[in-house]
């Protein structure tokens, strides 16, 4: 049975807590009935220790997600374990390859006391430090293995997850990669377009070249350390060995 008085005292403990970070912080609320949303944030939660732990024992029911404008989030949870408090932990972006995390050790959360203002001292001194070098070092792993497009062509590189990634700073150009299903990390430029689903991906692909020739841009597809194909985006893209994918999954 949900608990109403529980989610309350979450998500007013979150409103505190975001108020007394550094920079500018957002909450949203999690329910019990979200689902979809808290299995995402749960594969998403960066994270091998504590709140990995406990994940393993009580599935996420509830939680409250603080957000920074520049793409970084952090998820506050119930502690589930008979103290009083919290735990907190960072949300990896899903908006990166994941062959960009192989190399950066994760920014493992932490458990709060019942006390969001002492509490927002600890985040700031500790996890945040931890999770904001994370993250330089993952988009900057991220983008040395993408070339960046040129004034003439918009360069796609195939990523070890079986994603394909490009960097491009025109604002035409992240229209439509956008609307055929590339997300944008606006933080780096990064725009990629996931490979869960090889035919939704191929035929994303196809559809975005016609519209970048329109603006005058071709389009290449390249492995990282590979020649650069001479030809636009092909009709249909092969798998990656699973062996890759999840390699790469299993590294976050």
């Amino acid at each position: 049975m949900h608990d109403q008085a529980a989610s309350e005292r979450l998500a007013s403990y979150a409103d505190v807590l975001a108020g007394e970070l550094p920079d500018t912080w957002t909450c949203s609320h999690l329910a019990a009935d979200a689902g979809d949303d808290l299995a995402e944030f749960a594969d998403r939660i960066w994270d091998l220790d504590l709140v990995a732990a406990c994940l393993a024992q009580h599935p996420l029911q509830q939680a409250a997600v603080l957000s920074r404008p520049d793409g970084a989030q952090l998820v506050l949870l119930d502690r589930r374990d008979g103290r009083d408090g919290y735990l907190i932990a960072a949300i990896a972006p899903d908006t990166l390859p994941d062959e960009a995390y192989r190399t950066v050790s994760e920014p493992n959360g932490i458990a709060l006391s019942d006390d969001p203002f002492l509490s927002a001292e600890q985040v700031t001194s500790d996890l945040l430090t931890r999770y904001d070098s994370a993250l330089t070092q993952v988009r900057h792993n991220a983008l040395e293995r993408i070339q960046p497009s040129g004034p003439d062509r918009v360069i796609l590189t195939w990523q070890r997850d079986g994603s394909i990634a490009t960097v491009t700073g025109d604002a035409h150009v992240s229209a439509v990669l956008v609307a055929h299903g590339f997300a944008h990390d606006s933080h780096s430029g990064i725009h990629r377009l996931p490979g869960d689903d090889t035919q939704a991906q191929a035929r994303s692909l196809r559809e975005i070249s016609p519209d970048l020739d329109a603006l005058g841009l071709g389009t290449a597809l390249q492995h990282p350390a590979g020649r650069t194909a001479p030809t636009a985006a092909p009709a249909s893209v092969p798998p990656v060995p699973a062996g890759l994918r999840t390699a790469a999954t299993q590294s976050r």
